[in-house]
């Protein structure tokens, strides 16, 4: 197995790990907040279940990422640096959306407690940081 190869298997497991940690971070500051929320307004538990999910795409996007890159590494093993760098990149960007957004989520989630209405804007908001998780993944694919 060269040095190429394992490059490109680590970037593959690169993008979908840091994908996965992104969301799972972005969706667990956002449900913590939406616990904290339902103790004031158990009426809203539908919006609250909404945006603490939203930041669950990027795993996704990930996931999404690693198999095209996955078959793009099968038919080429040589090409592992490539894979490694675009793995390693778009992992890095979901990641850092997944968590920005479940940032956004979170308040949002506080603002809907407190009673404002404002549902609506954070989903606007929170669209903002997936916007360059989705670049990156379109990134990916057009390697």
């Amino acid at each position: 197995m060269t040095l190429a190869t394992i490059l490109g298997y680590l970037g593959l497991g690169l993008v979908l790990a840091l994908a996965g940690i992104g969301s799972s971070i972005g969706t667990s500051a956002a449900g913590n907040a939406a616990e904290g929320g339902l103790k004031k307004r158990p009426e809203s538990s539908g919006s609250f279940l909404v945006l603490s999910a939203l930041p669950a795409t990027q795993g996704i996007y990930g996931f999404v990422a690693f198999f095209m890159l996955l078959s793009k590494m099968q038919a080429n093993p040589e090409n592992g640096l490539v894979i490694f760098g675009v793995g390693l990149c778009v992992g890095l960007v979901c990641m850092i959306s997944a968590i920005r957004q479940g940032q956004v989520c979170a308040n949002g989630i506080v603002g809907v407690s407190q009673g404002h209405d404002v549902f609506t804007n954070t989903l606007i908001y929170a669209a903002l940081p997936e916007f360059y998780a989705i670049l990156g993944l379109v990134g990916a694919l057009m390697v």
